[in-house]
């Protein structure tokens, strides 16, 4: 009987042991199988994340010509307000735009010198805006220049902007207000604001002319005596410098006087 309770201790052992060792196992395996996991996951995010950069790239560069494209697309478009809604067809819309434009301000244009017309938004009571696309940039930009000339009227004209672009300079509109009340020259350009840098208005006192004038003329007149001719039959008067090598009368009598004396001194008989 404790023949058979040491064997059933010894195959409990037994199994303990090997219990053991198939829980290492299976914690070994379970870290193998998760690091192998782990890092097949992150190369394959390494590589979903190279690609979405890649197409964040081609995303902004599509982005970036579509906004040149719709830019330079209504570069050379204007939008009418007010103007009638009557027409009846396309022809009759091009022929309105371009006696309206003859009228109010007084530009002779042709069917040529127009691309397209059309209205914009749904219709309502009241007449919707036109979009005018221009043949060419001067035409337009002729017709620009004019709508000072709508300032007494129910009509007026506007840049043709994409939506995005609107909602940015609407959004802008409250700083421009807070840059003008500074005293700031601010305006809107496109989508962006443009604060003008201040002028400095100190000017610079301008120097008497008559300082000037003077100045002159005391150079002219010592440039004038310098360069003096003398008349011929006139005797030449020198000038009583040493520095031009001619002796003052003092010094010649000075030297002659010491002349004589000296000789007096060597002829004593002699009377002076």
């Amino acid at each position: 009987m404790e023949e058979i309770l040491i064997a059933l201790k010894e195959i409990k052992k037994d199994l303990d042991e090997q219990r053991q060792e198939i829980r290492a196992t299976g914690i070994n395996v379970t870290d193998k199988v998760s690091k192998n996991v782990n890092k097949m996951l992150e190369e394959k995010f390494l590589v979903w994340e190279k690609k979405y950069e890649n197409l964040k790239k081609i995303t902004e560069n599509q982005e970036k010509r579509i906004y040149f494209l719709e830019k330079e697309a209504r570069k050379r478009n204007i939008v009418f307000f007010g103007i009638e809604e009557s027409e009846k067809s396309y022809e009759n819309l091009e022929n309105t735009v371009i006696n309206w434009i003859s009228q109010y301000l007084n530009i002779q244009l042709k069917h040529c010198d127009i691309q397209e017309v059309r209205r914009v938004g749904k219709k309502e009571e009241r007449p919707r805006p036109i979009v005018v696309t221009f043949t060419t940039l001067g035409t337009k930009i002729k017709s620009w220049k004019r709508r000072n000339t709508l300032k007494d009227t129910y009509f007026y004209m506007k840049e043709d902007y994409p939506k995005y672009v609107l909602e940015k300079r609407k959004g802008l509109q409250e700083q421009l207000r807070i840059e003008r009340e500074k005293g700031n020259t601010a305006l809107l350009k496109y989508d962006k604001l443009i604060i003008l840098p201040k002028t400095n208005t100190k000017r610079k006192l301008p120097t008497s002319p008559n300082s000037g004038t003077t100045s002159k003329v005391n150079e002219t007149s010592q440039i004038n005596k310098k360069n003096k001719i003398q008349k011929p039959g006139t005797p030449v008067i020198r000038s009583n410098s040493i520095s031009e090598g001619v002796v003052k009368p003092g010094m010649l009598n000075f030297l002659v006087n010491k002349n004589t004396i000296t000789a007096s001194n060597h002829n004593p008989g002699k009377s002076t």
